[in-house]
């Protein structure tokens, strides 16, 4: 899997993960999906995110890189 998948993947999770926290837990953990929604946003205007930069830390391949 490519950098482009796993961050989709964990931004899903991340927002089911604190949308069920925030629903049966507190109503507070719903700062964390705008969060992630809000980085989200950013990314798609300056095309760089913080768990990119980390999955490519650990070895994780550019979609470019992959298909080589």
């Amino acid at each position: 899997m490519t950098v482009d998948r796993y961050l989709r993947q964990i931004a899903g999770f991340f927002i089911m993960v604190s949308v069920l926290l925030g629903i049966y837990v507190n109503s507070n953990f719903l700062w964390f999906t705008a969060f992630v929604g809000l980085n989200l946003f950013q990314s798609s205007f300056t095309n760089w995110c913080p768990m990119m930069t980390i999955l490519r830390r650990l070895g994780v391949p550019d979609s470019a890189n992959a298909a080589a």
